[in-house]
């Protein structure tokens, strides 16, 4: 039986490879001129998905690894947001790169994300993936325009994540599937020999039967370890084991931390097969790494799992970077952490703390009012209307409302009232309210930000601190516009950057132009986001 602080993964193996005056002046020497920074031959792109800021205040002291060099070292903006509603993996991983928002991008969610039945994954497993509902350019696109040899590779356990940051383009895009990495045939027909070497050392299935323990003592975890409310109230305490069949452990491995382990390591070994950062101009690396959002639903924010799972991935991000610097030169590399989102508690947990809510949960649900309405319009018009909610936002065929002269302003307020009786609901827009609503309103920028001109809906609505939106079960939840999910760190390091910390708020959308300015390269279309003063003037340097 493998105990995790104990095993070593090939990945955490190949981490290691790794003037005048009356008196005469007195003699003026004139300093060395100081050699030229040099070039950014790499950029880097770290997301971690669920990460929300507040973890480095809480488990900062005990980073001795890769977050601790990072923080310590980049240049922090602890006020980091991704300005838009439907906070989720899609949406927000889509403005990472692009330097616009959603409803820019086209991304709206995660069932409006990648998903593409038309593009099967290379062993034929539908649906496949690819980014066909992504609009506009990315950083990659903008790197091309000036280099076309420029070279990208994107890494994830999810497809979502090894997507969107590099939009449209068809480069080398891997994302974890069954019990290896793969990909669409949006990209290609056929892994690359290096992928294919690295699936067949098969580490998923050599961690069988691994187990979970903590990385430090017990008594250095103030979380408690008995939690009910826990991954639905299933192995809710230390340790938690993989299953001993192979199958079963390669499946399962994705809640498990070694997952984010076996991607830095794909990463790592793309670099080298790649040779990124090798060249006179820049090559671009992007990775988003997933465990912590699945620990973090399971166990939630507040969890001694989700603790834990942040201290062996502070572990393996050193030693990540130990490696990726003995490739490429530090003074060479440029990276970016951020998150796609943040997370809030369980609301029944949270209910606990903040005083009696009459009964009421906090979890919202939507489902019974959309269906009986659905199911009446397609009664009365022999016509299924497509209406479906999603996180906050209930969409519907309205170009087919519309043939049938029915009024959707009017079928739209109906609906919406409806909505903001429900427990929980705090605001609630149609798309003429939406348009109406003062520029104020953070809940409407949020919305706005959001939905593309010409989408069709018939209402969205925000939610009261301390609810989520949730269909069923007992998982942390994410999506909404509380500041929880909305807050993300953005940390840039490397590039000669001098180390700071700044309070002011600022966005995800900012990061491309960010980069871009840095670069010296131009964005070939109207971004939403604008360059970071701290990091383009001189004195960061």
């Amino acid at each position: 039986m493998y105990q995790v602080r104990r095993h070593k993964s090939w990945a955490i193996l190949l981490l290691l490879a790794l003037p005048g005056a009356t008196r005469p002046a007195p003699p003026h020497y004139p300093a060395a001129p100081r050699p030229p920074r040099p070039a950014t031959s790499l950029i880097v792109l770290l997301t971690v998905d669920q990460l929300r800021p507040d973890y480095f205040e809480r488990y900062g002291t005990q980073f001795t690894g890769g977050f601790r060099r990072l923080l310590s070292q980049g240049l922090l903006f602890q006020h980091g947001e991704q300005d838009h509603a439907i906070t989720e993996t899609a949406p927000g991983h889509s403005t990472l790169l692009s330097g616009r928002e959603p409803a820019s991008t086209g991304i709206v969610s995660n069932v409006r994300g990648v998903l593409d039945p038309t593009l099967p994954l290379l062993d034929g497993s539908l649906p496949g993936a690819s980014p066909w509902r992504f609009q506009g350019t990315t950083l990659y696109d903008w790197m091309v325009a000036r280099d076309s040899g420029t070279r990208a590779l994107s890494v994830s356990r999810k497809d979502r994540g090894a997507i969107l940051p590099i939009g449209r383009a068809r480069g080398e895009v891997y994302w974890y599937h069954g019990a290896g990495f793969t990909t669409s045939r949006y990209y290609t027909d056929t892994l690359p020999v290096w992928v294919r070497d690295f699936n067949a050392r098969r580490e998923p299935e050599r961690l069988a039967g691994a187990v979970w323990s903590l990385r430090l003592p017990p008594a250095s975890y103030a979380e408690p370890d008995s939690m009910p409310l826990e991954n639905g109230g299933r192995d809710f305490v230390f340790p938690h084991q993989l299953p001993s069949n192979p199958d079963s452990a390669a499946a399962a491995l994705i809640n498990f931390p070694w997952m984010d382990s076996l991607t830095l390591g794909l990463a790592l070994e793309g670099v080298r097969a790649l040779r990124l950062g090798t060249r006179a101009s820049p090559d671009l690396l992007t990775i988003s790494l997933s465990t912590t959002d699945a620990v973090g639903h399971a166990f939630g924010p507040d969890s001694r799992e989700l603790h834990d799972h942040l201290l062996w991935l502070d572990l393996w991000l050193g030693q990540f970077l130990d490696s990726l610097t003995a490739l490429v030169p530090r003074d060479r590399i440029l990276l970016v952490l951020t998150a796609d989102h943040g997370v809030q508690s369980f609301p029944e947990a949270r209910r606990g703390r903040d005083g009696d809510r009459g009964g009421w949960s906090g979890r919202v649900r939507m489902g019974e009012l959309v269906r009986r309405a659905g199911a009446a319009l397609t009664k009365r018009y022999r016509t299924d209307f497509s209406l479906d909610f999603d996180t906050g936002l209930l969409s519907a065929d309205t170009l087919a409302l519309h043939a049938r002269g029915i009024r959707i302003d009017s079928l739209a307020q109906a609906l919406a009232m409806a909505a903001g009786r429900q427990p929980g609901v705090l605001q609630v827009f149609t798309p003429l309210t939406l348009t109406r609503a003062s520029s104020a309103d953070r809940e409407a920028r949020l919305w706005r930000h959001l939905i593309p001109r010409g989408y069709g809906w018939l209402f969205c609505a925000s939610l009261r601190p301390g609810s989520v939106w949730s269909e069923g079960g007992l998982s942390a939840q994410h999506g909404s516009t509380a500041p929880e999910d909305v807050r993300v760190p953005i940390l840039f390091w490397g590039g000669g950057l001098k180390p700071a910390r700044v309070t002011r708020s600022v966005r995800t959308v900012d990061i491309a132009p960010t980069l871009a300015r840095l670069l010296g390269i131009r964005p070939t279309e109207a971004l939403n986001g604008a360059p970071l003063a701290e990091v383009v003037s001189r004195d960061s340097h």
